[in-house]
């Protein structure tokens, strides 16, 4: 690794040489109420806490004190949306009235008190990110549920969560039709055992919803009143640097969501840091994270992350194509002055299939873009490389998880940015010591594929554990490889010491005794001039156990006939990988289908495949996706 220009070495050899000292150090970037004394507790908690005798609160830290420091009239938040026509501009003074008169409402009206919960059941409106931060403010744990969500799903997270208050909207709106948002959470209080005491709904234009007397409150209506009497203003309420800021649920194996607890002060420290020394952004530039507050991205780089650190974060409640076209990146990035933006590989996948030359690129001017992030699945190199020819700035592929709330791998900008490797996320960050291991947890070459784990303890604002199950995080994460936390996924580790991740430990398919990467697959199909995006998986055989079968989606305007680029993709499986892989079947599809934070539901088209029955998933984007799925497969004789 030529890493002369880069401090990252030097930094991470740091941490490794005394861990408490160095988040001690980043810890003093924080406003605390009571600074903590011990840095790190082995003998707390699951695994060890960090901070134990801390006391702060991490609204203030993401609004009140940029308020004191001189940025009251920044922006904030920019909200722009293209389904609804709106935008919007937030400062860090209009933050902190809407937090204080919010936690106000919250604490006053509806007695909501320090580690009571609230489920917050949003679209991408700013009062989503108000709403996070007011309870924030008053020490209240918040969950976000994905606006739209199943009634069902909702109902198992207000049992998990139980909480005392939700807060909704009318409707969230989708490209061409509006998701109305009350009718599924009426279902999913009828449907679950714990009933909130209240629940407030922002009236959106686009639709109105009938209220429930006395259960249900109107947005506008509560607010009009707290202003008016100002009776219910909120200083910031000091808590734990322990105790949690937000459960994000996660779908578990059993069918009952894992709550990932994420608490106050290790998630102040970790993501401030990461704002400057990974992502390499200063105070008050302007940075987009184009996800949703829904998933953990939105929790760590939506709202808290840049907030923290005093950027202007944009908030887009749009697509990457549609919301008009595949251009609408270019408008966002350019209108609004972003130096940097994060997003997920799938959404240049769309771009990419839309707009194959880039023509609408040249309409913007990026002059300020400075840097694409991209994590959520696993970036192929053919749209790294894309996107790196197009937008004339580094690609930066990094990887992360839920648990983690924030990086694991990636490339530290703000350290000077190491040689990029395609299809590789880099090196890991300060507080991950990553080792790959085989099934009796021990350690392999250097190249070799197998488990990444994490030794023991995990960096402050990893999960602590889960919500109210100590016993299930430890037997999730913690006990396959004793020492180590289970990151569930696969890859290796090369003489660099960079980093490859191939797919969930779930995505190694055996063929034959062969154990073969199914990402390794997927980043050959990706290379064919014709594939927009492409999954792999494993499907049964009756003679080698598994056998892969790949689906490729062709890019916009392609006018070959599809069994001939299928044929081409075999070929092309054959000549980069070997016959080894017994690459037999590329079907093209349409479309493939999606979570709506652009994950393929690659489990699920397996479970088509091989015939087995499945449960329509509650995050998927479009079902009738899976219908197309099964109908391809049939035609090839595959499948039910």
């Amino acid at each position: 690794m030529d890493a002369r220009s880069s401090r990252y070495p030097e930094v991470y050899a740091r941490w490794q040489r005394d861990p408490s000292h160095f988040w001690g150090e980043a810890a003093a970037e924080i406003d605390w109420i009571e600074k903590p004394k011990t840095i790190f507790d082995p003998k707390a908690g699951v695994y060890g806490r960090w901070f134990v005798d801390g006391v702060c609160n991490t609204c203030w830290n993401a609004v009140d004190r940029h308020v004191l420091n001189g940025r009251a009239n920044q922006a904030a938040i920019i909200y722009d949306s293209p389904v609804s026509n709106t935008k919007r501009t937030l400062t860090y003074a209009d933050l902190q009235t809407k937090t204080e008169t919010l936690g106000g409402i919250l604490a006053k009206d509806f007695g909501v008190r320090k580690g009571d919960r609230v489920i917050i059941y949003m679209p991408m409106v700013p009062e989503a990110v108000v709403a996070m931060l007011a309870c924030a403010r008053i020490g209240a744990v918040h969950s976000v549920v994905f606006g739209g969500f199943a009634a069902k799903e909702l109902a198992t997270r207000i049992d998990d969560a139980k909480p005392k208050v939700i807060l909704s909207a009318s409707c969230g709106i989708e490209v061409g039709r509006v998701v109305q948002y009350k009718p599924l959470l009426d279902e999913a209080i009828k449907l679950a055992t714990h009933k909130p005491d209240a629940c407030m709904i922002l009236q959106r234009q686009q639709c109105q919803a009938e209220l429930v007397p006395g259960r249900d409150h109107d947005w506008q209506t509560r607010w009009d009143e707290a202003l008016v009497w100002a009776k219910n203003v909120l200083e910031c309420v000091p808590v734990a640097a322990t105790d949690p800021l937000y459960i994000l649920y996660t779908s578990g194996t059993t069918g009952k969501p894992k709550g990932v607890v994420r608490d106050n002060g290790g998630h102040l420290v970790a993501l401030k840091w990461s704002m400057k020394n990974l992502y390499g952004i200063d105070p008050g530039e302007v940075w987009w994270s184009a996800s949703d507050v829904g998933w953990v991205v939105g929790h760590s780089y939506i709202v808290y992350a840049p907030l923290f650190h005093g950027c202007t974060s944009i908030l887009y409640e749009g697509k990457p194509v549609g919301t008009p076209d595949a251009g609408a990146f270019w408008r966002v990035i350019a209108e609004h002055g972003a130096v940097s933006m994060f997003t997920a590989p799938t959404a240049f996948r769309a771009i990419k299939k839309e707009d194959p030359q880039g023509k609408l690129f040249a309409k913007y001017d990026l002059s300020k873009f400075r840097g694409l992030f991209l994590a959520g699945e696993r970036a192929d190199p053919d749209t790294l490389i894309w996107a790196e020819k197009l937008l004339g700035v580094p690609v930066i592929d990094h990887w992360w998880q839920t648990e983690t709330g924030w990086c694991i791998a990636g490339n530290p900008i703000g350290l000077g940015r190491l040689p990029i490797k395609h299809g590789s996320p880099t090196v890991p960050m300060p507080g991950y010591d990553l080792r790959v291991v085989d099934d009796q947890c021990r350690e392999v070459p250097r190249g070799k594929m197998g488990s990444i784990v994490a030794k023991l303890p995990l960096p402050p604002a990893c999960l602590p554990t889960l919500w109210q199950a100590d016993d299930r995080m430890r037997e999730s994460y913690l006990e396959e490889f004793p020492g180590y936390y289970k990151t569930a996924d696969a890859g290796f580790i090369d003489e660099d010491g960079y980093v490859f991740v191939m797919g969930r430990t779930d995505d190694i398919i055996n063929v034959a005794g062969h154990r073969l990467s199914t990402g390794g697959m997927e980043e050959v199909l990706a290379s064919h001039k014709d594939v927009a995006e492409c999954a792999v998986l494993g499907i049964k055989d009756a003679l080698k156990g598994e056998v892969p079968c790949g689906f490729i989606v062709l890019k916009s305007g392609v006018n070959r006939p599809p069994e001939e680029i299928e044929r081409e993709c075999v070929a092309l499986i054959r000549e980069k990988i070997g016959p080894v892989a017994a690459f037999k079947l590329a079907i093209a599809v349409g479309r493939l289908p999606k979570t709506r934070s652009g994950k393929i539901l690659r489990g699920t088209i397996k479970k088509i495949a091989d015939g087995e029955s499945y449960t329509m998933p509650a995050t998927i984007d479009d079902p009738v996706i899976l219908t197309e799925i099964g109908t391809a497969l049939k035609q090839k004789g595959v499948g039910a």
